[in-house]
């Protein structure tokens, strides 16, 4: 019988300068300071956590996963990184990137890993253009908050996201 994990989160190893990018600040910087950990850090700064390089290392997680005994395990980003309070096309950046990343490793390792997407949520259409994208990218679903912005997934405008899910056969 297989083991999976399917609570396992990963990022890219180098995460843009969204900030610089964007013009505006909220999002999370990686500071590589020391071989196997970075600092996650908002961009004005401030210390959110520590992360060892199983949180970007594919590779690592491989090792990790066959010393405890992990067949399988299902990736997707670090909720964190969902950037709902973003501009929406902004968001819609950020999941593509982060998809990308996950969908590389999926790829890399097929039988090691699935592949949960994000998308962005405040925007009903351009989630659903990203739903359309990680389905071809191979990914298996995607892993969405527990609310929008205090919005309640049971809100109407909502809906159409959980439709395309469905019609694509992605899991939530």
């Amino acid at each position: 019988m297989l083991k999976i994990d399917i609570h396992t989160h990963i990022l890219p190893k180098h995460i843009p300068n969204w900030k610089e990018k964007f013009g505006y600040g909220g999002f999370i910087t990686l500071d590589h300071h020391k071989t196997g950990c970075a600092r996650m850090l908002k961009d004005d700064g401030h210390f959110f956590r520590e992360i060892e390089d199983n949180c970007w290392s594919a590779e690592r997680r491989i090792a990790d996963s066959d010393r405890d005994g992990v067949d399988v395990q299902v990736l997707s980003t670090v909720p964190v990184m969902f950037s709902y309070w973003a501009k929406p096309k902004d968001c819609h950046e950020v999941s593509n990137i982060l998809n990308d990343g996950i969908a590389e490793i999926v790829q890399k390792y097929p039988r090691r890993f699935l592949g949960l997407g994000t998308v962005p949520m405040q925007d009903s259409d351009l989630a659903v253009k990203e739903l359309k994208r990680c389905k071809d990218i191979g990914l298996k679903g995607v892993q969405i908050g527990s609310n929008v912005n205090q919005k309640n997934l049971g809100e109407p405008e909502f809906f159409d996201i959980f439709a395309a899910c469905e019609e694509l056969g992605l899991s939530v």
